[in-house]
Formats: C-alpha cells, structure tokens, sequence
C-alpha cells in the first residue's frame, strides 16, 4: 500500500484527535492561547494577588493609595515549534518512533491554535537550523509544516546534536513575545541550558521532552548491535545479561535526573511524551498544566491528582522570575 499523502494524515488528525479535544475543551482555549495585552485600558486600586509589575507609581503617590494598570487584552497569539528533526529522534522501539510523536503532538496543536485566528511558525533543525517557516494562520499552512517535517532528511550520522544552536537561533530571530514550544528529545552536547533560560527569559517556553521507553529501561533481547543514530558509533551488547541491564536503568536514571534538574534551572514546564502516549491524553496534560500555571501565578498550588503527570521542572508553589508566568 502506498504511504499516507500529507492531506490523508491532517485529515485523519481532525477527525480523530482535534474534533475530540474541541469537546473536551469546550472552549478553553481562549484562556490556554492567548496573547500578551499591551494597550493601557484603566487604572484601579490594588488587590492582593494582583502583579506588582503593574503598579502604576505616579499615581499611587498623588493617590496615596496603590493602582494598578489594567490592559485591553490581545487575543492573538504567535506560536513557533522548535523541532530538533536530528538523527536520534527517528528512534522509536515499536509501532511509532520519536519523530511521528513529535509531528502529530505539533500538527494537532497548529491546528487547533489556527482554527482559533492564532500563527504558528517552526524552525526545523538537523545539524543546523535548515529552514524557517514563518508565522502564519490557516490550515494550508499547517499542510505545509506537516509536509516539511515528514520530508525532512537530518545529514548524515557525523556529529552529536547541538540544541544550543537552535535555541539561540530563535532568541535573535522571534522579536515579538509568543509561546515557543521546543519539541526534542533533548540528546545533545552540553551548553543548551543558559541558551533555553535566555529564551525563556522573553517568552513563555514550553519543552515537549520526546523519549521512547526503552531508552529508559532496556529489555531482554539478547545479543544485539546498538548504533548512535547522530555519530554513527556502533556498540555490541548483551541485553540477556541482568548486570548490564541494571547497569542501564541507571545510567538512565542518572541522565534523567541531569535533564529534569537543567530544565528547573532554564525555569520552564516540562511535558514529557512517550512513544506510546495517546495522543488527546497529552494535550489534555498541557491544558491542565496550562490553566494550573495560571493557577500558581495566582498563588495557588497544583492539585495532587496533577503531581502523576507533572515533570520535576514544575514547581509546586508559586513561582518567581521568568519561570513562574503563565
């Protein structure tokens, strides 16, 4: 049979996915997508909770009183995706690999932020920042971002991933303030962490984490030949042999506890995606976590039924700095 047209699998994903979750939301979306206000509407007195970076200080002075701006908001959004496309996210141990996750999580979330008026834009990256989509609304244009990313070929098994160069190649191109997703698998050289809290620093910076189970805990399959898929290194092993497997775990555990605790530190959410993850599931998730960061920006903490699904970079109480906006 021949393979899905880029047409075929949208559509699947509107049908499946999209028309199920504009239920599920019922119209949350306009508190989940929203832009940054920036035209001044009014002022009026303070109130608690209320953010002190809005306190107008001229006129609480002459008031004596405190005030605070109140801001005509802007509906429109500008999304942009990251997509790290290099080689190690083609890994995928059973049906789905790290890369179809990564398009159809992208494609659905597009759409849903285009159905709603909103522009989504993507850097795609291998080796290199390879090509730039600009910012735009409409589902052609989602066509298009689903159709770059099932064509897109990383260069060949040379060099291990360098996220910093991505990371930094969208703080000096996106000038407006948006909501930038970076979906990867995070396999790369050290130095990414100060380039994700730099970014984070003028937009609001969700990390879709991709990984596949096994990359977690490696099963018992004998004798086998593992290759790094970005430095083309080979390595012959037996997986039948329980010491190596343990030893496994916890290197795995070991890596996990460095990423979790380097995506504290850049001060950004997490929302971890499995291989085998249902897909309406996961963006469930991040509505959740979308309105309970709005939650903790109020003073609240999360729900304890939230804390299963919650990655270690999402803190339990209210947060300061970049990292505890909405």
């Amino acid at each position: 049979m021949s393979a899905p047209t880029s047409e075929a699998i949208l559509r699947r994903l509107e049908w499946t996915v999209v028309r199920r979750l504009d239920g599920m939301l019922q119209g949350d979306y306009r508190t989940l997508f929203r832009g940054t206000g920036l035209d001044l509407a009014d002022l009026r007195e303070y109130q608690h909770h209320d953010d002190v970076r809005h306190i107008d200080w001229n006129v609480t002075a002459r008031l004596q009183t405190p005030h605070v701006r109140q801001f005509t908001e802007d509906r429109e959004l500008n999304a942009w995706f990251l997509l790290d496309l290099s080689g190690s996210v083609d890994f995928g141990s059973r049906e789905r690999t790290k890369r179809t996750v990564s398009t159809d999580f992208v494609v659905v979330l597009a759409r849903v932020l285009t159905r709603h008026g909103n522009r989504v834009g993507a850097l795609l990256y291998g080796s290199q920042v390879d090509a730039v989509l600009p910012a735009r609304h409409g589902r052609n244009h989602v066509l298009h971002l689903l159709q770059r990313m099932r064509t897109y070929q990383p260069p060949a098994a040379n060099a291990p991933t360098q996220l910093r160069n991505l990371l930094e190649a969208a703080r000096q191109m996106i000038s407006r303030r948006s909501m930038v997703f970076v979906v990867s698998d995070f396999l790369s050289s050290p130095g990414w962490e100060d380039s994700l809290a730099r970014l984070a620093q003028h937009h609001e910076v969700l990390a879709i984490r991709l990984y596949d189970p096994t990359e977690l805990e490696l099963p018992d399959l004998g004798l086998v030949t593992i290759q790094d898929a970005e430095t083309g290194e080979q390595l012959f092993v037996d997986t039948h042999d329980p010491g190596f497997r343990e030893r496994f775990i916890l290197a795995a555990q070991d890596n996990e506890e460095q990423l979790h605790a380097a995506l504290l530190q850049a001060g950004v959410d997490t929302l971890e995606l499995a291989t085998d993850d249902d897909l309406v599931d996961a963006v469930l998730r991040f509505a959740e976590m979308r309105r309970q960061r709005s939650r903790l920006s109020a003073g609240g903490t999360l729900p304890v039924h939230l804390l299963r699904h919650a990655s270690p970079s999402t803190p339990l109480a209210p947060a300061s700095g970049h990292g505890g906006r909405p």
